[in-house]
Order: structure tokens, then sequence, then C-alpha cells
């Protein structure tokens, strides 16, 4: 049988700990949800509560750039595109993947249009 003592002990165990685990939070949470269910306590704070400060989430979100590519990769390719107008990129890959990869490598360019989602 599960003792208010047993219950209060369980917390000042769970609250004392110096690096808490997420174990640690569950067993809390237990033993405060017993606690409320079986002997009616809730835990009032003694202090005011925490004021809620503006931190980066209450900002605007960034404004986005309009279709610029937002690639990062360690390719000489990535890099140059990273933060480029998409209008101004992908005609020259379509010139390179329509004109040359198809021509020199059939396989290659099937290969590379099998894996286009459709």
């Amino acid at each position: 049988m599960i003792t208010e003592q047993s219950l209060q002990e369980a917390i000042a165990y769970c609250q004392g700990k110096v690096d808490p685990k997420r174990d640690d939070a569950i067993l809390l949470a237990a033993c405060y949800i017993i606690e409320e269910k079986m002997f009616g306590k809730t835990e009032q704070p003694d202090e005011e509560p925490l004021r809620v400060l503006p931190g980066y989430s209450y900002a605007p979100s960034p404004e986005p750039v309009e279709n610029t590519i937002e690639y990062t990769s360690d390719t000489d390719f990535g890099r140059m595109i990273h933060g480029q107008s998409a209008a101004e990129i992908w005609p020259i890959v379509d010139e390179l993947v329509s004109e040359a990869v198809q021509t020199l490598t059939p396989r290659l360019y099937n290969a590379f249009m099998s894996k286009i989602p459709k």
C-alpha cells in the first residue's frame, strides 16, 4: 500500500537529485499525481509565479527570402548555390542534365531522373 510518507520521501528524493534524468522526472510526476488523487493534495507554490520574459520565440519569424536555395554541402557546387536565386540556378542545372548528362551517360541520366519524386 502506498502511504503518504512514502510518497513524500520519493518526491524529496527526486527533487534532491543534482543531475536528474528523464526517469526521475517521470517518477516525480507520478508521485504528484498519486498524491493528489489519493490524498487530495496539490502543491501550492510559495513564491510568485514566473513572469514570461520576451525571448527569441516571441520575436516575429524572419522574413523568408523569396526563392533562394537553402542548401549546404561540403561540395563546391553546394557552397556555390547556397543563398543563390533558384530562378538563376535551375536553368543551369537543367542545361547540364538535359544536354551533357543525357548525351554523355544515358544510364546516369536515367538513374538521376528516376530519383526525382513524381
